[in-house]
């Protein structure tokens, strides 16, 4: 019982961490959406994280168990940032010191109303998450308030 306790923590803990990272990742794009000019050379390129599912351990329980019950997945974690390949925003502004010989200039292709939307789902999802650890602290002292 306390092992599924803590699991159940672990695993909150862990989409919390994910979904903290999404909302970092976001706060970046957020902030170099005017960025027109990089280390890399060229516009600044939105951002995304990519999750995975953690898999239990591979002990004997483990095994046991996930040949009774089929999906006996551990959490969540972030693999990796990737970069989006849409293109950029163009605008005409040969004023603008990043224009080329036509007075375009490549903009970050990053929407802050789509930000805005991923960081809301982050941050419900991070709730999500927090409800899912008080819920189940709740549960587990119950318990050992039924075996006092």
């Amino acid at each position: 019982m306390a092992s599924d306790f803590f699991a159940s923590m672990s695993i909150s803990a862990q989409g919390m961490t994910a979904q903290r990272r999404r909302m970092d990742t976001v706060a970046q794009n957020i902030a170099n959406a005017d960025s027109t000019h990089t280390a890399e050379g060229g516009p600044y390129r939105r951002r995304q994280v990519v999750f995975e599912a953690i898999k239990p351990e591979q002990s004997f329980d483990t095994v046991f168990r996930g040949a009774m019950q089929q999906h006996d997945l551990r959490g969540v974690r972030v693999t990796k940032v990737v970069k989006d390949q849409s293109p950029f925003r163009e605008v005409y502004d040969p004023s603008h010191p990043d224009a080329d010989a036509n007075g375009i200039v490549k903009l970050p292709n990053v929407n802050p109303v789509q930000e805005m939307v991923d960081m809301n789902a982050a941050a419900r999802s991070f709730e999500a998450n927090i409800s899912a650890m008080q819920t189940s602290k709740q549960m587990f002292m119950r318990s050992l308030d039924l075996l006092k």
